[in-house]
């Protein structure tokens, strides 16, 4: 079983694996990395064989014993992996494999957005003709972090001062969101029936709705976000270890990874298979971004358990 976030794997992927190997690979899903945290929790790590775990939960889920260590000789594909993304958060290069690496900006519908996005306070202090039509990720680093940065400060501050401000950014826009759930990316997707017109999104999620139509836009404020890495993990409590590695192993074949970038549009950690995408893919600034927005942006790093409470204390307040 691996537990993923939906729309995060090319089927036909699983189809060969499950040709070549006699292995099949069923899904379960979650909608936030919150979630996926308390389902885990509930569970204890039972229950699932691989898990995409975001780079910030790994040191948490592997000290709670859930992950297992990495067997770098069962994963030779490894090799193709750039060292930057194996370590780019603590324990990473010891219980993950990167899978891939964006960020988390704001996508909106140029057609019913009646001006040119460029910063973080326009979906945070939305003008009146969009109240009801913008929506946010509900999860508490990515809604916080965004409110900070909006502010021009760290998306991994404590400053008591900061987390006010940030916190009446949130409670101020509240009555204008739409929606906390993370917005789904086929042809019902509420950004196509123009329910809702600007939202929190991860970049290369906005590409799966340019599929259906040439009006959805993204940017990555100018103020930065946040630039994080997913990576798969082994659970500890899985029964079937050996057949979790081989199909992380697999993923890792540099033909494999390029062909699941393209489907996904996600920037590859795997630099073979990086090597062999198309030009233009590569040249995408919203799967590869650049410039000052980019320099801006920041890794949630370890945040003290006070602060982890009080940012819990917050997103509660404010989703109710």
């Amino acid at each position: 079983m691996f537990l993923n976030w939906p729309d995060y794997m090319d089927p036909d992927i699983l189809v060969e694996f499950e040709q070549r190997t006699g292995i099949t690979v069923k899904q379960s899903y979650f909608d936030s990395d919150t979630s996926r945290d308390e389902l885990l929790l509930e569970t204890e790590g039972k229950g699932f064989d691989v898990a995409l775990i975001n780079g910030a939960s790994l040191r948490i889920l592997a000290k709670r014993g859930w992950l297992e260590p990495l067997d770098e000789s069962a994963i030779p594909n490894l090799k193709h992996v750039d060292p930057r993304w194996r370590t780019a958060f603590e324990k990473a290069e010891d219980f993950g494999v990167p899978y891939f690496w964006g960020t988390v900006g704001i996508v909106y519908r140029q057609d019913l957005v009646p001006f040119k996005v460029s910063s973080w306070m326009d979906l945070l202090r939305p003008i009146e003709e969009l109240r009801g039509k913008i929506s946010m990720i509900g999860d508490s680093a990515d809604m916080i972090g965004a409110a900070l940065k909006a502010l021009g400060y760290s998306l991994n501050s404590t400053n008591e001062d900061q987390m006010n401000e940030a916190e009446a950014l949130l409670q101020a826009q509240a009555p204008a969101v739409n929606t906390y759930r993370y917005l789904s990316l086929n042809e019902d997707s509420a950004l196509l029936t123009g329910e809702v017109v600007m939202s929190m999104m991860y970049n290369g999620d906005t590409r799966m709705l340019q599929e259906y139509s040439n009006n959805i836009a993204f940017l990555l404020p100018e103020e930065g976000g946040n630039i994080w890495t997913d990576y798969l993990s082994v659970l500890s409590a899985s029964p079937r270890k050996a057949d979790a590695k081989r199909f992380i192993d697999f993923l890792n074949e540099p033909e494999i990874a390029a062909r699941l970038a393209q489907y996904v549009y996600y920037a590859t950690p795997n630099r073979a298979a990086e090597a062999l995408l198309p030009a233009e893919f590569k040249s995408d600034p919203v799967i590869y971004p650049s410039g000052k927005a980019l320099e801006n942006s920041e890794a949630y790093s370890r945040l003290p358990p006070r602060a982890q409470k009080n940012r819990a204390a917050i997103f509660s307040r404010i989703v109710h």
